[in-house]
């Protein structure tokens, strides 16, 4: 199965796939948290989502709860925080864990992807990025102190959309 056809749960928990939510196109999926000293960097994601979304680029929002209880929330409670706070209008799937026994399958694949310094293995933190490609192939990871506005992450983007 591609990675594109994993099936996946939107945050309002309706059945999905990544094929469905890009329609095809890349994506950066980013697990996110709303009390993570990392939170702010939803702004940088809107943006990104704001410059590169009419290239063909989706960003989508994977809230975990796994890293020091920095998501508890509901699911409605995230939407809420996410929209009124950081005007967050890309999709976020269903609360995922990233790592351990209940890692999600679209995370079995993803963290098989070794980040810039060659190491592959379960996500550090929240707003740890995947880059994946029109196809769902990942092709970059950025961990998660790489913030979205950061050169290395714009430029993989951009090569990407070019």
């Amino acid at each position: 199965m591609s990675l594109s056809d994993i099936p996946l749960r939107t945050l309002a928990d309706a059945p999905t796939t990544l094929r469905e939510l890009t329609e095809g196109r890349p994506a950066l999926i980013v697990n996110v948290a709303s009390r993570c000293g990392l939170t702010p960097q939803y702004s940088g994601l809107v943006k990104l989502q704001e410059q590169y979304g009419p290239r063909g680029l989706t960003v989508i929002g994977v809230p975990c709860n796994q890293f020091a209880g920095q998501e508890p929330g509901t699911a409605e409670e995230i939407q809420t925080f996410c929209a009124t706070t950081y005007g967050v209008d890309f999709p976020l799937l269903a609360k995922t864990e990233v790592n351990g026994p209940g890692r999600h399958p679209l995370y079995e694949e993803l963290t098989r992807l070794a980040d810039a310094e060659g190491e592959a293995g379960d996500v550090q933190w929240n707003f740890e990025k995947f880059l994946v490609d029109g196809e769902g192939a990942p092709v970059a990871r950025f961990r998660p102190r790489t913030t979205p506005e950061d050169p290395a992450v714009t430029s993989a983007i951009d090569k990407l959309l070019s």
